[in-house]
């Protein structure tokens, strides 16, 4: 019996929610009456110091003005108690679009905060992790906020649990809530900068084996050289480079690029290899390539598109880790 009534009573809720132990939910989380909690801040509790002794003066010297200077600044005080607790109350948090990113680049996590009151919400603060985001809501309506997160090795980012706090109207008070949302953002590895070697073809049966810088299939990509036609270079491969890169396509007959985890030099290790499959991935994608990956007990079939690619990146974020 007395354990029920600890699990029901807000100080329980408090503790749990301060130390982390709420389960992440992948609906709306409602800020209730039961999940809002409210704290006077150092500036009230200055101020709240200074009507102490404003009440002690008034009562030594017996002051009129000064009883009543200190009743009107203390219900000020309790008024915007209500006011500050009221600007949190009952705003709705929803899960929007996540933008995946590479490592060492922000992942973005959209949120949505609906205000379901005819009166504005106003001076909101997101805070999540070490980042935090203001905004105002209007009454009726919803407001749109991004919690930009660094993003340190591949793979699966969660977004941690959020704060959303104001101290709206007059700094005197804190009210707080805590929500945690199951987001999360898929860390691509970061690709390298340095220049590929020439792709591994592996040509359909019956195909012609010679290339170059014709018209037909897509072969691969080489470094620039002189005279070669402005129409084969690939142009948004070398945004991502200092390097120029020419298209090289076969005179006959179709060719499928492969990018294989264990072609790479035996130096590298996994992290550098998966570095420059990654990087070879985003070039054959953008030069409109027919292309496939082979990792260790994974293959992608040869196929184009973006589609294609996102499968390709997702198998590379997320290899032996899964």
């Amino acid at each position: 019996m007395f354990a029920q009534l600890l699990h029901r009573s807000q100080l329980y809720r408090f503790l749990q929610a301060k130390r982390g132990r709420t389960p992440a939910v992948s609906g709306p989380v409602y800020l209730s009456h039961r999940r809002v909690y409210i704290l006077p801040t150092r500036a009230g509790l200055a101020f709240a110091v200074s009507l102490l002794l404003m009440l002690i003066g008034s009562i030594n010297y017996q002051l009129s003005l000064g009883y009543m200077m200190t009743f009107l600044l203390a219900g000020t005080a309790t008024v915007a108690m209500l006011h500050t607790y009221r600007n949190l109350v009952h705003v709705r948090i929803e899960a929007g679009k996540v933008e995946d990113a590479f490592a060492g680049d922000e992942a973005y996590f959209h949120l949505h905060l609906h205000n379901p009151g005819h009166y504005e919400r106003i001076a909101l603060e997101v805070v999540g992790g070490r980042r935090i985001v203001h905004c105002d809501v209007p009454p009726r309506d919803s407001t749109e906020v991004r919690i930009a997160l660094p993003s340190e090795r591949r793979g699966w980012l969660a977004l941690p649990r959020l704060v959303v706090r104001t101290q709206y109207p007059l700094g005197l008070y804190s009210a707080w809530s805590y929500a945690h949302l199951d987001m999360r953002a898929l860390i691509y590895p970061r690709p390298d900068r340095s220049q590929l070697p020439p792709p591994e073809i592996a040509a359909t049966p019956g195909s012609a084996a010679q290339s170059g810088p014709g018209s037909d299939d897509f072969h691969g990509l080489r470094g620039y050289h002189a005279g070669d036609s402005l129409r084969h270079i690939a142009w948004k491969a070398a945004a991502h480079s200092d390097t120029l890169l020419t298209k090289l396509f076969t005179g006959h007959g179709a060719a499928e690029l492969w990018l294989d985890y264990d072609a790479l030099p035996a130096g590298m290790d996994r992290e550098a290899r998966l570095s420059r499959l990654t990087r070879g991935v985003l070039l054959a994608a953008e030069a409109g390539a027919n292309y496939g990956l082979r990792l260790p007990h994974r293959i992608s079939e040869a196929a184009a598109g973006e589609a294609h690619r996102d499968e390709c990146l997702r198998a590379l974020a997320l290899h032996e880790l899964q």
